[in-house]
């Protein structure tokens, strides 16, 4: 398997894939959303403030994750990792797993001191993220479900110092995704 930033040639695979994979674990309409999301984040947002990372296995994609800046008051570098997606017939391989440490690697090299992400607890501990109050580092958008906001520092400050409201790209500001 093959970790690398995306290239321009991957951008209408990878919103293939999101929409995919969203549709085939939530159904037809989400993966039509996430895919939409996916294009917009290309589309909409300046390559200064996103990564994209993709994983290949033999020439074909089979995972994709992305990382959008968030801006806060306080100025410190800080990405929100979301969405990521691995191909249905790859799961439980440890993709996922590899797109993320690979992307914070990556991030930690360019200087970033936070990600954070809003998802599943139990698979974002596995690389390291950690529950944040919700009520310290402020979402932009009021969270659906608070149990899922996740941090991890890349540097050594604490997360905690991430406080008051933040903004996020043009392609997150749908208060639907929150």
């Amino acid at each position: 398997m093959n970790l690398r930033n995306h290239t321009e040639d991957d951008t209408l695979d990878v919103a293939k894939l999101f929409e995919s994979v969203f549709a085939d674990s939530e159904g037809e309409a989400e993966g039509l959303v996430i895919g939409r999301l996916a294009k917009d984040l290309f589309e909409k947002t300046d390559d200064r403030d996103l990564f994209n990372f993709v994983a290949d296995l033999n020439r074909d994609l089979v995972g994709s994750i992305f990382f959008s800046r968030l801006w806060f008051k306080s100025r410190e570098q800080v990405f929100i990792l979301g969405p990521v997606a691995v191909h249905t017939d790859h799961h439980r391989k440890g993709i996922g797993q590899a797109l993320i440490r690979h992307g914070l690697s990556a991030l930690r090299e360019e200087g970033v001191d936070f990600v954070l992400t809003y998802g599943d607890p139990n698979f974002y501990g596995k690389v390291g993220f950690r529950s944040v109050s919700h009520e310290t580092v402020i979402a932009p958008y009021p969270l659906s479900q608070p149990v899922g906001w996740l941090g991890q520092s890349l540097v050594d400050k604490s997360i905690e110092t991430l406080t008051g409201s933040c903004t996020c790209v043009e392609a997150f500001k749908e208060p639907a995704y929150w």
